[in-house]
């Protein structure tokens, strides 16, 4: 069963530090680009930040730039989301998707529930 798991929210205060992961079962994502999303209340989805099979990060929001870092372990199956200096208005539920393999054209497009982050003091 493919499934999508995220971990590592939660309450920080600003200025503060959380790790966000994203462990893969029922597939290998070292055939998938990964990437992380968030919404906030009231808010559509956007991208976060996004890695290539090859570990190369691209697509960073401009509002994280400098703070977040997207990173992989291929062999453990998990992708990660080092978010530095928190600020209020990075509260948002984070959400870690799959799309690939990179060698299909219909690729598969997968989503994990979801780990809330809230900042505040």
């Amino acid at each position: 069963q493919v499934q999508l798991v995220e971990s590592g929210g939660g309450l920080v205060q600003p200025g503060g530090s959380l790790r966000l992961s994203c462990a893969a079962s029922g597939f290998g994502v070292s055939a998938y680009v990964m990437r992380w999303y968030r919404q906030a209340p009231g808010k559509e989805r956007e991208l976060v930040a996004a890695i290539t099979t090859a570990g190369a990060s691209f697509n960073y929001a401009d509002s994280v730039k400098g703070r977040f870092t997207i990173s992989r372990d291929n062999l453990g199956n998990t992708v990660y989301l080092q978010m530095n200096s928190l600020k209020p208005e990075d509260t948002a539920v984070y959400f870690c998707n799959a799309r690939g393999p990179v060698w299909r054209t219909d690729k598969y497009d997968y989503w994990g529930q979801g780990t809330q982050v809230t900042v505040s003091s």
